[in-house]
């Protein structure tokens, strides 16, 4: 199987703002597999994010789990028989069960509880998801849920944003049931701008949207008639924080769905992740971590130093040879009804004091240095750390 090369990210950074207990950790929580879109192998989607310095990633097949019994069918293609042939190649016959059928290639997909233990290890975590997928007439509604126990089923409801709170009522209804710590994303809302900020803004209980996801049709940077997912980003925050309710953090993911052929016009892996501070290396404790917004996203960029201190938002950006960062604090005050950029700085250290009439302020990190196999051409690495209000 060919892979582009992602960006590489150190497993453990070390910062001043965190316990030394803690460690860095990076992740993907949105990715596809031959269980329903995908074009590969869930064993093969492992071995490379694991193999690409991943310390954990989540399977979220649309509207299935991994159990039970699939076979999939490989496409008459030299492509995807030489990639069904890698597979066996990689993990041998007594691993791989298939058969031919008029010329046709079958393989039984391994399940969840049979792939999990062939690469999970102290480094390396696999996650249970899903991505509930409905719609609302023409508008396209996903999103993840990650540590999912059990299957959930799209709901039905009477608007986009009735079907967006029914699905993350029964989210927290089974994490409330089962006790197990779980937590409903909503997805790509520029995906045929199927879910706009005043959607999301109307309900309640979600704390996670995908500012960045790796597709090509999900237009994280909107059009002249729809804003990015970075100015809804500050859309929803000023109604919440006026609601009082708590802050929505921003994601990066893959939504990876290719992984044969490359380029803007595909889903490939390694575009966009999560970095999550955490004492350990289990669903319960990322998750706490993420809830806390104890993580920042990215493209590309690494941070050597992400401190929060007594209001302070501390930055400091682990740089490449040759390249230039500018660390941008973006916010809004307690009157606005907009965010705006409130400093920047040129460079790779940055620095920023909350003072009682803001709001909440976030950062974004940008660089001079264009992605490597970019969803969208022209596209420069940057990172995002989560809002912290006064």
């Amino acid at each position: 199987m060919k892979y582009l090369l992602s960006i590489t990210v150190c497993l453990s950074l070390v910062t001043s703002g965190y316990s030394q207990k803690t460690t860095w950790y990076k992740g993907n929580l949105h990715t596809h597999s031959y269980w329903s879109d995908g074009d590969e192998f869930p064993e093969m989607i492992m071995d490379w994010y694991k193999s690409h310095g991943y310390n954990f990633i989540a399977l979220s097949d649309h509207n299935i789990l991994a159990v039970g019994e699939k076979w999939v069918k490989i496409t008459h293609s030299k492509m995807y028989e030489d990639g069904f042939q890698s597979y066996l190649n990689k993990f041998g016959k007594d691993w791989v069960t298939y058969q031919s059928d008029s010329g046709r290639i079958q393989v039984k997909l391994k399940t969840y509880n049979e792939y999990k233990p062939l690469f999970e290890d102290p480094k390396f975590l696999i996650i249970r998801s899903e991505e509930i997928t409905g719609r609302f007439e023409n508008k396209p509604i996903h999103m993840n849920v990650t540590n999912v126990e059990s299957l959930i089923s799209p709901q039905d409801g009477i608007s986009v944003s009735d079907i967006i709170q029914r699905n993350i009522d029964e989210v927290l209804r089974q994490r409330k049931e089962t006790g197990v710590p779980m937590f409903p994303h909503i997805n790509h809302p520029n995906f045929f701008y199927g879910v706009s900020a005043q959607d999301i803004i109307n309900v309640h209980g979600e704390r996670f949207f995908e500012v960045y996801n790796g597709h090509p049709l999900v237009n994280n940077y909107g059009d002249s008639l729809h804003p990015g997912t970075e100015q809804m980003w500050d859309m929803i925050n000023l109604a919440y924080l006026k609601k009082g309710q708590p802050l929505m953090y921003g994601l990066a993911t893959d939504d990876s769905h290719n992984y044969h052929q490359f380029g803007s016009t595909f889903s490939n892996a390694g575009r966009g992740w999560v970095m999550v501070n955490t004492e350990a290396l289990t669903p319960a404790e990322l998750i706490k971590a993420l809830e806390a917004g104890d993580f920042y996203s990215s493209t590309g960029v690494e941070l050597s130093e992400l401190k929060i201190d007594k209001k302070t938002i501390s930055i400091k950006v682990k740089a490449e040879p040759g390249v230039e960062y500018k660390v941008h604090f973006i916010g809004a005050k307690n009157k606005d009804d907009k965010a705006y950029e409130l400093k920047v700085v040129n460079g790779i250290d940055g620095s920023f004091t909350i003072s009682s009439d803001l709001l909440y302020v976030r950062a974004k990190v940008t660089s001079s240095k264009l992605k490597t196999n970019p969803f969208h051409d022209g596209e420069y690495e940057a990172a995002w750390t989560q809002p912290v209000k006064h």
